[in-house]
């Protein structure tokens, strides 16, 4: 395996890469990761099954993406592939340091920054990809009620019960959600889509971005995703705001967005997760629900 990656790594770089040395590291819950090094360069790699490749491709494709906005450090994409057993993808190696409070200011300002300086007429993206290991549609809409009922709550519940969780009604839920967001129409900003501490990080003392699940939609839910299991340092949100501050009802709408991100933790990480959807399910959508 080793010398068919050293080999699609020379083909991307344009000279020879021949992993001398390699050990594992620290990489997520999901995937396995390694920094693989010809004794010249230092790479980040991440592998797994073959299944990985179309999750690993959109990934790529998504750090490009944010990698046009030139205030945030994102890792450079060197090449994603398959070997005869395994798919994997291959990235510049950053070096990960603390960041002081001004630091976490800026980071929330240059967010914000990314977030209205990168938008679309209408949300979704140019294809579906993946949160995690778990397939995101993307198809493009113009209403975000709609958007987001279907193409992520509803999305969510329905794989949720082809693994034999019970949510209850998906169509009542996904029609209480649409009414909860309706009448509000944000811009479509693009997002990181993933956003928790775990996928956040300083270079230099320079906020940097990397496992993304990028789509284009309401930049609240960016937000919204960093406050759910351990929010930031509120040096952070104070400079979020102060470049480009929080729509009326922010507070409201939370709840809802970061229900995705439970109902996604229910569909890859199993059943601990059932009763907070349940209970949230039953929070938020109660009185808007069909009967």
């Amino acid at each position: 395996m080793w010398n068919a990656i050293g080999m699609q790594i020379s083909d991307a770089l344009g000279r020879d890469f021949s992993i001398s040395n390699r050990h594992s590291i620290t990489g997520g819950d999901i995937h396995q990761a390694y920094l693989v090094s010809d004794g010249h360069c230092d790479l980040f790699l991440k592998y797994n099954s073959k299944d990985a490749a179309e999750p690993f491709r959109m990934e790529a494709l998504a750090l490009t993406r944010l990698s046009k906005h030139r205030g945030l450090v994102i890792p450079e994409v060197i090449t994603s592939g398959q070997t005869a057993t395994n798919a994997f993808l291959v990235l510049q190696h950053l070096n990960f340091g603390p960041g002081n409070s001004s630091d976490w200011y800026q980071f929330g300002q240059e967010l914000a920054r990314l977030h209205r300086d990168h938008c679309q007429s209408q949300y979704g993206f140019d294809e579906d990809n993946f949160i995690g290991m778990t397939p995101q549609p993307n198809r493009w809409q113009s209403n975000w009620a709609q958007f987001f009922a279907e193409q992520r709550i509803g999305w969510q519940i329905k794989l949720a019960q082809d693994k034999g969780h019970n949510l209850g009604n998906c169509d009542r839920w996904v029609e209480a959600c649409a009414a909860a967001l309706q009448g509000h129409k944000p811009d479509a900003s693009l997002l990181h889509g993933d956003l928790w501490r775990g996928n956040m990080a300083f270079v230099d003392g320079v906020g940097c971005l990397f496992d993304p699940a990028c789509y284009y939609g309401d930049r609240e839910t960016d937000l919204a995703m960093t406050e759910l299991f351990s929010p930031l340092p509120s040096d952070f949100y104070h400079g979020y705001d102060a470049e480009w501050p929080l729509d009326k009802g922010y507070q409201q709408r939370k709840p809802i967005y970061q229900l995705y991100h439970l109902l996604n933790h229910l569909n890859l990480f199993g059943g601990s997760y059932l009763q907070q959807c349940q209970s949230q399910l039953q929070a938020l959508f109660c009185e808007q629900s069909v009967h």
